[in-house]
Protein backbone atom coordinates (compact mmCIF):
# COMPACT_ATOMS: atom_id res chain seq x y z
CA UNK A 1 0.00 0.00 0.00
CA UNK A 2 1.41 3.42 -0.96
CA UNK A 3 1.93 6.26 1.56
CA UNK A 4 -1.03 8.14 0.04
CA UNK A 5 -3.27 5.09 0.44
CA UNK A 6 -2.12 4.64 4.07
CA UNK A 7 -2.85 8.30 4.82
CA UNK A 8 -6.31 7.89 3.30
CA UNK A 9 -7.26 5.42 6.04
CA UNK A 10 -6.60 8.00 8.80
CA UNK A 11 -10.13 9.33 9.51
CA UNK A 12 -9.20 13.02 9.83
CA UNK A 13 -7.10 12.88 6.65
CA UNK A 14 -9.85 11.05 4.75
CA UNK A 15 -12.44 13.66 5.71
CA UNK A 16 -10.10 16.48 4.65
CA UNK A 17 -9.55 14.81 1.26
CA UNK A 18 -13.29 14.49 0.64
CA UNK A 19 -13.88 18.10 1.74
CA UNK A 20 -11.56 19.16 -1.10
CA UNK A 21 -12.57 16.52 -3.67
CA UNK A 22 -16.34 17.02 -3.76
CA UNK A 23 -16.37 20.84 -4.28
CA UNK A 24 -13.66 20.38 -6.93
CA UNK A 25 -15.74 17.73 -8.68
CA UNK A 26 -18.89 19.89 -8.56
CA UNK A 27 -17.03 22.79 -10.17
CA UNK A 28 -15.49 20.58 -12.89
CA UNK A 29 -18.86 19.02 -13.76
CA UNK A 30 -20.89 22.24 -13.54
CA UNK A 31 -21.58 22.32 -17.28
CA UNK A 32 -22.79 18.71 -17.34
CA UNK A 33 -26.02 17.15 -16.13
CA UNK A 34 -24.22 15.00 -13.54
CA UNK A 35 -26.93 14.62 -10.90
CA UNK A 36 -25.66 11.44 -9.23
CA UNK A 37 -22.28 10.78 -7.60
CA UNK A 38 -23.10 7.24 -6.44
CA UNK A 39 -22.47 3.90 -8.12
CA UNK A 40 -25.45 2.14 -9.63
CA UNK A 41 -27.72 -0.92 -9.53
CA UNK A 42 -29.03 -3.39 -12.10
CA UNK A 43 -30.47 -6.87 -11.77
CA UNK A 44 -30.51 -9.83 -14.13
CA UNK A 45 -33.08 -9.70 -15.69
CA UNK A 46 -33.17 -5.86 -15.58
CA UNK A 47 -35.15 -4.02 -12.92
CA UNK A 48 -37.36 -2.42 -15.58
CA UNK A 49 -38.26 0.54 -13.36
CA UNK A 50 -40.69 2.88 -15.13
CA UNK A 51 -39.02 6.28 -15.56
CA UNK A 52 -39.83 9.64 -17.11
CA UNK A 53 -37.81 10.50 -20.22
CA UNK A 54 -35.83 13.14 -18.29
CA UNK A 55 -34.65 10.49 -15.80
CA UNK A 56 -33.73 7.77 -18.29
CA UNK A 57 -30.03 8.76 -18.68
CA UNK A 58 -29.57 8.17 -14.95
CA UNK A 59 -31.48 4.87 -14.85
CA UNK A 60 -28.78 2.74 -13.20
CA UNK A 61 -28.10 5.30 -10.45
CA UNK A 62 -31.81 5.87 -9.84
CA UNK A 63 -32.29 2.12 -9.45
CA UNK A 64 -29.82 2.12 -6.55
CA UNK A 65 -31.81 4.87 -4.85
CA UNK A 66 -35.04 2.99 -5.56
CA UNK A 67 -33.61 -0.20 -4.04
CA UNK A 68 -32.66 1.66 -0.84
CA UNK A 69 -35.63 4.04 -0.48
CA UNK A 70 -38.38 1.56 -1.34
CA UNK A 71 -37.61 -0.57 1.72
CA UNK A 72 -40.42 1.42 3.39
CA UNK A 73 -43.38 3.50 2.22
CA UNK A 74 -42.22 7.13 2.25
CA UNK A 75 -45.57 8.67 1.29
CA UNK A 76 -46.44 11.48 3.68
CA UNK A 77 -43.21 11.08 5.67
CA UNK A 78 -40.62 13.65 6.74
CA UNK A 79 -37.37 12.43 5.24
CA UNK A 80 -33.71 13.42 5.50
CA UNK A 81 -30.99 12.30 3.09
CA UNK A 82 -27.53 12.61 4.59
CA UNK A 83 -24.80 13.30 1.98
CA UNK A 84 -27.11 14.03 -0.97
CA UNK A 85 -24.32 14.83 -3.45
CA UNK A 86 -25.73 16.56 -6.53
CA UNK A 87 -29.31 15.92 -5.50
CA UNK A 88 -30.45 13.54 -8.23
CA UNK A 89 -31.67 10.92 -5.78
CA UNK A 90 -33.38 13.54 -3.61
CA UNK A 91 -35.23 14.94 -6.63
CA UNK A 92 -36.33 11.53 -7.93
CA UNK A 93 -37.55 10.28 -4.54
CA UNK A 94 -39.47 13.50 -3.86
CA UNK A 95 -41.14 13.42 -7.27
CA UNK A 96 -42.05 9.74 -7.29
CA UNK A 97 -42.28 8.35 -3.73
CA UNK A 98 -44.22 11.38 -2.43
CA UNK A 99 -42.80 12.16 1.02
CA UNK A 100 -44.39 15.11 2.83
CA UNK A 101 -40.96 16.76 2.95
CA UNK A 102 -37.46 15.78 1.90
CA UNK A 103 -34.26 17.52 3.01
CA UNK A 104 -30.97 16.85 1.27
CA UNK A 105 -27.99 17.52 3.56
CA UNK A 106 -24.38 17.65 2.42
CA UNK A 107 -21.05 18.91 3.76
CA UNK A 108 -20.13 20.36 0.34
CA UNK A 109 -21.43 23.97 0.12
CA UNK A 110 -20.71 24.07 -3.62
CA UNK A 111 -22.86 20.98 -4.10
CA UNK A 112 -25.69 22.42 -2.00
CA UNK A 113 -25.67 25.61 -4.10
CA UNK A 114 -25.85 23.45 -7.24
CA UNK A 115 -28.74 21.38 -5.82
CA UNK A 116 -30.72 24.44 -4.74
CA UNK A 117 -30.48 25.93 -8.22
CA UNK A 118 -30.99 22.72 -10.20
CA UNK A 119 -33.70 20.84 -8.28
CA UNK A 120 -36.76 22.99 -7.76
CA UNK A 121 -39.33 20.44 -6.63
CA UNK A 122 -42.22 21.08 -4.22
CA UNK A 123 -41.43 19.62 -0.80
CA UNK A 124 -37.69 19.36 -1.51
CA UNK A 125 -35.06 21.52 0.22
CA UNK A 126 -31.31 21.40 0.68
CA UNK A 127 -29.10 22.27 3.65
CA UNK A 128 -25.37 22.40 4.21
CA UNK A 129 -24.31 20.38 7.25
CA UNK A 130 -22.17 17.64 8.77
CA UNK A 131 -23.29 13.98 8.91
CA UNK A 132 -21.57 13.68 12.29
CA UNK A 133 -23.60 16.56 13.79
CA UNK A 134 -27.03 16.46 12.16
CA UNK A 135 -28.72 19.88 12.49
CA UNK A 136 -32.14 18.46 13.45
CA UNK A 137 -33.92 18.07 16.81
CA UNK A 138 -34.26 14.75 18.58
CA UNK A 139 -37.07 12.57 17.27
CA UNK A 140 -38.00 14.90 14.42
CA UNK A 141 -37.86 12.65 11.31
CA UNK A 142 -39.67 9.60 9.96
CA UNK A 143 -36.82 8.34 7.77
CA UNK A 144 -33.13 8.93 7.15
CA UNK A 145 -31.53 7.84 3.87
CA UNK A 146 -27.79 7.42 3.34
CA UNK A 147 -26.47 6.12 0.02
CA UNK A 148 -22.79 5.34 -0.48
CA UNK A 149 -21.33 8.01 1.77
CA UNK A 150 -20.59 6.66 5.25
CA UNK A 151 -17.18 5.30 4.21
CA UNK A 152 -16.09 8.98 4.16
CA UNK A 153 -17.11 9.65 7.78
CA UNK A 154 -14.40 9.71 10.48
CA UNK A 155 -16.75 8.29 13.14
CA UNK A 156 -19.25 5.78 11.71
CA UNK A 157 -20.62 4.64 15.12
CA UNK A 158 -21.14 8.31 15.96
CA UNK A 159 -23.06 8.77 12.71
CA UNK A 160 -25.35 5.84 13.55
CA UNK A 161 -25.99 7.39 16.96
CA UNK A 162 -26.91 10.68 15.30
CA UNK A 163 -29.34 8.91 12.95
CA UNK A 164 -30.99 7.16 15.91
CA UNK A 165 -31.22 10.49 17.76
CA UNK A 166 -33.11 12.35 14.99
CA UNK A 167 -35.51 9.50 14.14
CA UNK A 168 -38.94 9.29 15.72
CA UNK A 169 -39.82 6.01 17.47
CA UNK A 170 -40.76 3.63 14.66
CA UNK A 171 -38.80 5.69 12.12
CA UNK A 172 -36.51 3.99 9.59
CA UNK A 173 -32.89 4.26 8.51
CA UNK A 174 -32.44 3.21 4.86
CA UNK A 175 -28.77 2.67 4.10
CA UNK A 176 -26.32 1.34 1.50
CA UNK A 177 -22.55 1.52 1.31
CA UNK A 178 -19.30 -0.38 0.76
CA UNK A 179 -16.15 -1.27 2.67
CA UNK A 180 -12.85 -2.96 1.81
CA UNK A 181 -12.10 -6.28 3.51
CA UNK A 182 -9.86 -4.80 6.20
CA UNK A 183 -12.80 -2.65 7.31
CA UNK A 184 -15.46 -5.38 7.40
CA UNK A 185 -15.12 -6.25 11.10
CA UNK A 186 -15.25 -2.64 12.30
CA UNK A 187 -18.24 -1.92 10.02
CA UNK A 188 -20.17 -4.98 11.18
CA UNK A 189 -19.35 -4.29 14.83
CA UNK A 190 -20.73 -0.75 14.65
CA UNK A 191 -23.92 -2.00 13.00
CA UNK A 192 -24.35 -4.77 15.59
CA UNK A 193 -24.05 -2.24 18.42
CA UNK A 194 -26.50 0.37 17.11
CA UNK A 195 -29.64 0.96 19.16
CA UNK A 196 -31.73 0.63 15.99
CA UNK A 197 -33.43 -2.67 15.13
CA UNK A 198 -32.22 -4.43 11.99
CA UNK A 199 -35.18 -5.22 9.72
CA UNK A 200 -33.35 -6.55 6.66
CA UNK A 201 -30.01 -6.54 4.90
CA UNK A 202 -28.81 -7.63 1.47
CA UNK A 203 -25.52 -8.16 -0.34
CA UNK A 204 -25.90 -6.16 -3.58
CA UNK A 205 -22.37 -6.54 -4.93
CA UNK A 206 -23.44 -8.19 -8.22
CA UNK A 207 -26.19 -5.64 -8.84
CA UNK A 208 -23.78 -2.75 -8.26
CA UNK A 209 -21.23 -4.30 -10.65
CA UNK A 210 -23.88 -4.47 -13.40
CA UNK A 211 -24.79 -0.86 -12.70
CA UNK A 212 -21.16 0.26 -12.91
CA UNK A 213 -20.82 -1.47 -16.26
CA UNK A 214 -24.01 0.13 -17.57
CA UNK A 215 -22.60 3.59 -16.73
CA UNK A 216 -19.02 2.94 -17.85
CA UNK A 217 -19.00 4.66 -21.26
CA UNK A 218 -20.62 7.86 -19.97
CA UNK A 219 -18.32 7.97 -16.93
CA UNK A 220 -15.17 7.44 -19.00
CA UNK A 221 -16.15 10.26 -21.36
CA UNK A 222 -16.72 12.68 -18.47
CA UNK A 223 -13.40 11.79 -16.84
CA UNK A 224 -11.47 12.39 -20.05
CA UNK A 225 -13.29 15.63 -20.82
CA UNK A 226 -13.50 17.19 -17.36
CA UNK A 227 -10.60 16.00 -15.18
CA UNK A 228 -6.87 16.74 -15.58
CA UNK A 229 -4.93 13.69 -16.69
CA UNK A 230 -3.22 13.18 -13.30
CA UNK A 231 -6.68 12.64 -11.74
CA UNK A 232 -7.96 10.15 -14.32
CA UNK A 233 -7.06 7.10 -12.20
CA UNK A 234 -8.83 8.55 -9.14
CA UNK A 235 -11.79 9.48 -11.33
CA UNK A 236 -12.07 5.93 -12.70
CA UNK A 237 -12.02 4.54 -9.14
CA UNK A 238 -14.64 7.07 -8.09
CA UNK A 239 -16.85 6.04 -11.04
CA UNK A 240 -16.17 2.30 -10.70
CA UNK A 241 -15.18 1.92 -14.34
CA UNK A 242 -14.29 -1.68 -15.32
CA UNK A 243 -10.58 -2.23 -14.76
CA UNK A 244 -10.37 0.33 -11.94
CA UNK A 245 -9.21 -0.70 -8.46
CA UNK A 246 -12.72 -0.36 -7.05
CA UNK A 247 -14.38 -2.39 -9.81
CA UNK A 248 -11.81 -5.19 -9.56
CA UNK A 249 -12.06 -5.26 -5.75
CA UNK A 250 -15.84 -5.56 -6.00
CA UNK A 251 -15.52 -8.43 -8.50
CA UNK A 252 -13.10 -10.32 -6.27
CA UNK A 253 -15.02 -9.78 -3.03
CA UNK A 254 -12.26 -7.63 -1.55
CA UNK A 255 -14.88 -4.88 -1.54
CA UNK A 256 -18.34 -5.52 -0.10
CA UNK A 257 -21.44 -3.51 -1.04
CA UNK A 258 -24.56 -3.99 1.10
CA UNK A 259 -27.92 -2.41 1.88
CA UNK A 260 -29.87 -2.28 5.14
CA UNK A 261 -33.17 -1.21 6.63
CA UNK A 262 -33.31 -0.36 10.36
CA UNK A 263 -36.18 0.71 12.62
CA UNK A 264 -35.78 3.08 15.54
Amino acid sequence: MSLLERLFFIPSVRKAIWQLWYPFLTRRLRGEEVLFLNYAFETDPPVGLKLEAEDEPDRACIQLYHHVASQMDLRGKEVLEVSCGHGGGASWITRTLQPASYTGLDLNPTGIAFCTQRHRVPGLSFKQGDAQRLPFPDGSLDAVINVEASHCYPDFPGFLAEVARVLRPGGHFLYADFRFRDGFAEWESAIAKTSMQLIQTRDIRNEVLRGMEANAARSEALICQRLPRFLHSLGRDFAGIPGSRVHEALKSGELSYRSWCFRR
